[in-house]
């Protein structure tokens, strides 16, 4: 039976001071302010069939890398983790070489959403960050809110050897069903090969007392339809995902959502596309 892989979930350890966890103390937060270790996402994947994961950064930290690395080296369900470089350092090539040869270093990801400046992904020292990881052949996840996912056509373009990978649908306003505003976009990044897209974070991008999973099928659709099941992959965005919803109905409502699907592309989004993208080896 193929394997079953959650491309995309956090953890977070409050104990460590090294690291900054403001965001978590903010209002609408508290449900999620606790530390989230592996031995609690443990219990949730077995109650849905998922064997193995991607672990993804929080943090703009050489350190978060260390710690996630030794995570993974002490749990075998963790795959891969995705990680940090500061792309616009002098010496980003240098961090970046720290880590590209660990079996379980997979990926890099910025959390561009945060930035001030709504161009920062196409600033020339970041774009120079970028050719490093298209030189490495390392992966790189765009955390984008809607308004940043334009540049994902720019990014296609000026990167057609780097693979690329659009995080939570670039949170389209599922509680609003705007569509008006995100589907052109989200159909034009598709339009290049080596852009795929995360089906994550969807629930906290809708109504978080009252969603229904009708609300989330409009979005998904469009996505599937855009991308095709072979460049889509399941991620539950754990914890962040239980300010809406809990681990379990977030994996369900996606495989009631694709179950009209042929095995072949329910497979593909459930783990081949995202061992595919990673290089998971599994």
């Amino acid at each position: 039976m193929p394997l079953k892989i959650d491309a995309h979930h956090h953890f977070w350890d409050l104990t460590r001071s090294e690291f900054d966890y403001d965001w978590l103390s903010a209002s609408g937060n508290e449900a999620i302010c606790q530390s989230y270790l592996p031995a609690t996402l443990t219990e949730h994947l077995q109650s849905v069939g998922v064997d193995k994961t991607v672990l993804v950064q929080t943090q703009h930290s050489l350190l978060e890398n260390d710690w996630a690395l030794t995570l993974a080296s002490e749990n075998d369900y963790i795959a891969g983790i995705v990680g940090w470089i500061d792309l616009a350092a002098s010496d980003a090539e240098e961090q970046l070489l720290r880590y590209k040869d660990h079996d379980k270093f997979v990926g890099i990801r910025h959390i561009t959403q945060d930035e001030p400046d709504d161009n920062f992904i196409i600033r020339e020292d970041i774009l120079k960050g970028l050719a490093i990881l298209e030189k490495h052949s390392i992966p790189f996840d765009l955390l984008f809110y809607v308004k940043h996912l334009h540049h994902a056509q720019q990014l296609g373009t000026q990167f057609t050897n780097l693979p690329m990978v659009i995080d939570h649908l670039a949170k389209p306003e599922i509680k609003d069903q705007r569509l008006d505003n995100w589907e052109a976009n989200i159909k034009a990044a598709a339009q290049f090969p080596n852009i795929m897209c995360k089906l994550s974070g969807m629930v906290t991008e809708a109504d978080w007392e009252h969603w229904k999973p009708a609300d989330l099928k409009p979005f998904i659709e469009i996505t599937l339809e855009a991308f095709g099941p072979e460049r889509c992959m399941f991620g539950s965005d754990w914890p962040v995902c239980e300010l809406a919803a809990s681990y379990e109905d977030v994996y369900n409502v996606l495989a009631e959502t694709v179950g009209n699907l042929s095995e072949t592309e329910q497979t593909n989004i459930f783990g081949g596309t995202a061992n595919r993208f990673y290089r998971l080896g599994l």
